[in-house]
């Protein structure tokens, strides 16, 4: 499937003030081994780089800090989209649904080098060649980054020019930068962000030179599962093992410039439901208080105009289409949207549906659109093995997508990730239900109350820069009780989210840590599932009919390869024995994996049972039970075999009250 499917004809998102911290994280209290362990370890990276310099010095190899140029490193294991990342990676409109014709890419080749301590931000390297260049978007520890290594502190710089731009303000575009970032434009201070897993936008109009180069200076810190931080980081680990994975540093989202009037849409806040309603909210930018504004709905078959509502900015504009054509798995319809402010003009888009909980047949379950719809999808990590946390193109990317899709399922839980934007935009348009994972803080620490703190404004910045996307229809606020507290915090975060987001379920625990929150009891239990059943094992609770009946997670089978496809780090390999169930080879992994998905139809058609998620898209590291190989080259699954059994899984749900659903 070509990228060019995927343009969008809507396109960005714009800056919030309310989303943008421009304060820097409070440090961790460290205790004196703490303090003793970081110090050697500074110390150990500074001598590292001196000799480093010293030695390209004395051997006449390079001059003391000349830029290294930027070479794609070989990558443990090659994607067949690895040699087509090129120079100029991901060159589409970054966010499909607030597009601005006027902007600019700034992904590619930047300058890049280590720095030491978090000190180093009170001096920018302004007007200096860095060390070495680097790609971006990528994680600096992946082979697609050029650098391949890890850094708590680093630097990043690159150069611009604004004259293709023809409106009065700038607006600096990140997608994600992991962990916290300090943003410098032309020597001085713009905005600092701190969270590795959503964008943010800065107005850089005042700073930028509309004739000369600009310079972007970038300084990141990123403390990943250092002694004593606990932060969102999902399975990002240090020292990676089995089903936790690498790290990621740096800018691992696109980032992009676009221009706009003084007086322009800052936001758009549209929702849309199943009745064919419509309700949105332009949220302009300062100068653009209680301008008029126009929103403008578009037919999904021609793009003309089929209905406009006028209103004022930061009001509540409201629309009505009775014979709206609904947005589904079977049928995902979106509608173009066109909002006018003044002279800006920019370009969304809307799919009508509803997600709610009912009752079907006296069982709770998940209604989309009026309707019980069965769930069932993989546990999608999102890694990969030349990028890592960012896929090599967008093509890549995708091709996860489209071959679940042919597969039969209709739903993909994105685990304790986020992705960027055009991922969404993809399921939107495909017709992947989405299941949004809160991204984790650590397994095994118990954090305190500033971090918790922490992890909850993170994850209702998630929902404000994602409530959007219709294809996302359950948030998971905790995965198997990583970092939630026995006093049952979600209870109030729930309560944050619905105030921003009323159009979604809420899974408040996956696995176990049940505390009757949410609308669902989700059951972890591998390989068999047990799911929305009168049996349970611990840590999972009993099934409570009050609550859709969901197995969060199951199966696992793995499947050992040959060499070439396995991720060839010692400790990953060693831990592939962790795996739940390994069978010898394909013809076994089918009858294996068959035979458990006939136990969830099994329950489907005996008990409460509203869907499923099996684990997983692909194999990651040391993980070897997904659906394709790590580099995505082998398709372990017999593809009719399992074609027939999802057929039925959703023919059994359909006799107990689902929609029926092809395969």
């Amino acid at each position: 499937m070509s990228p060019e499917k995927y343009q969008p004809f809507p396109s960005h998102v714009g800056p919030d003030d309310a989303w943008t911290r421009h304060r820097r994280a409070p440090l961790p209290v460290l205790t004196l081994s703490t303090r003793i362990v970081a110090g050697l370890a500074l110390l150990t990276t500074i001598a590292m780089f001196l000799l480093r310099a010293s030695f390209l010095c004395i051997c006449g190899a390079l001059p003391a800090f000349a830029l290294v140029p930027y070479q794609q490193l070989s990558p443990y294991l090659l994607t067949p989209w690895t040699g087509d990342v090129g120079l100029s990676p991901w060159p589409s409109h970054p966010r499909p649904q607030l597009y601005r014709p006027s902007w600019q890419t700034l992904n590619g080749v930047w300058q890049f080098r280590p720095a030491f301590s978090y000190d180093e931000v009170n001096y920018p390297p302004f007007n200096q060649t860095l060390e070495r260049e680097v790609l971006v978007p990528s994680c600096i520890e992946s082979a697609l980054s050029g650098i391949s290594e890890r850094q708590q502190f680093s630097w990043f710089r690159t150069t611009f020019n604004t004259t293709a731009l023809n409106s009065s303000d700038i607006l600096l575009n990140f997608g994600a930068i992991d962990y916290e970032a300090t943003v410098f434009v032309n020597g001085q201070y713009a905005g600092y962000h701190r969270g590795g897993y959503t964008r943010f936008s800065l107005d850089i109009t005042s700073l930028v030179s509309r004739h000369d180069a600009n310079e972007l200076l970038v300084f990141v810190h990123d403390p990943t599962d250092l002694p004593g931080w606990d932060i969102p980081l999902g399975k990002q680990r240090l020292n990676p093992s089995h089903i936790f994975y690498e790290p990621c540093t740096g800018i691992w989202q696109s980032v992009f410039i676009e221009s706009a009037p003084s007086a322009h849409v800052a936001n758009l806040d549209l929702t849309a439901d199943r009745y064919g309603n419509l309700m949105g909210t332009v949220y302009g930018s300062a100068t653009s208080s209680e301008q008029p504004v126009t929103l403008s709905l578009h037919s999904p078959q021609d793009n003309s105009i089929i209905a406009t509502v006028n209103g004022t900015v930061n009001s509540t504009l409201l629309l009505s289409l009775p014979d709206a054509q609904l947005w589904s798995p079977s049928s995902p319809t979106l509608y173009n949207v066109t909002v006018t402010l003044g002279e800006d003009q920019v370009q969304s888009y809307v799919g009508f549906r509803s997600i709610e909980k009912g009752v079907v047949g006296n069982i709770t379950r998940p209604l989309l659109n009026g309707e019980f719809v069965f769930q069932f999808g993989t546990l999608d990590q999102g890694y990969w093995p030349d990028g890592l946390y960012t896929p090599p193109t967008l093509e890549g990317m995708v091709f996860d997508l489209t071959t679940l899709k042919e597969l039969g399922f209709n739903t993909v839980r994105k685990h304790i990730k986020v992705e960027n934007d055009e991922f969404y935009y993809a399921t939107d348009r495909l017709g992947m239900l989405v299941i949004q994972d809160f991204p984790s803080m650590l397994h095994d620490a118990v954090p305190n109350t500033e971090q918790v703190e922490e992890f909850n404004r993170q994850s209702l910045e998630l929902v404000r820069t994602h409530k959007h996307f219709p294809s996302i229809i359950t948030y998971v606020v905790y995965n198997e009780g990583w970092g939630q507290l026995p006093s049952a915090p979600e209870w109030d975060l729930i309560g944050s989210v619905k105030e921003i987001d009323q159009t979604r379920l809420i899974d408040a625990a996956s696995g176990w840590n049940d505390h009757g929150a949410g609308d669902f009891h989700d059951n972890h239990h591998y390989s068999g599932p047990q799911c929305g059943t009168p049996f349970y094992s611990a840590p999972s609770t009993e099934y409570d009919p009050n609550r859709i009946g969901f197995q969060g997670e199951f199966g696992g089978i793995g499947h050992n390869v040959s060499e070439e496809h396995l991720w060839p780090n010692p400790v990953s390999i060693a831990t592939i024995s962790q795996t739940y169930e390994l069978t010898k080879d394909l013809d076994a992994w089918n009858y294996r994996t068959l035979r458990v998905i006939e136990e969830l139809r099994e329950q489907t058609e005996l008990y409460a049972c509203s869907g499923g998620i099996w684990t997983q898209t692909t194999d990651t590291e040391g993980e070897l039970n997904g659906l394709l190989t790590y580099d995505r080259q082998i398709l372990r699954p017999d593809v009719q075999r399992w074609k027939r059994a999802l057929a039925s899984l959703y023919e059994t749900a359909q006799a107990r009250g689902a929609v029926a659903q092809s395969v």
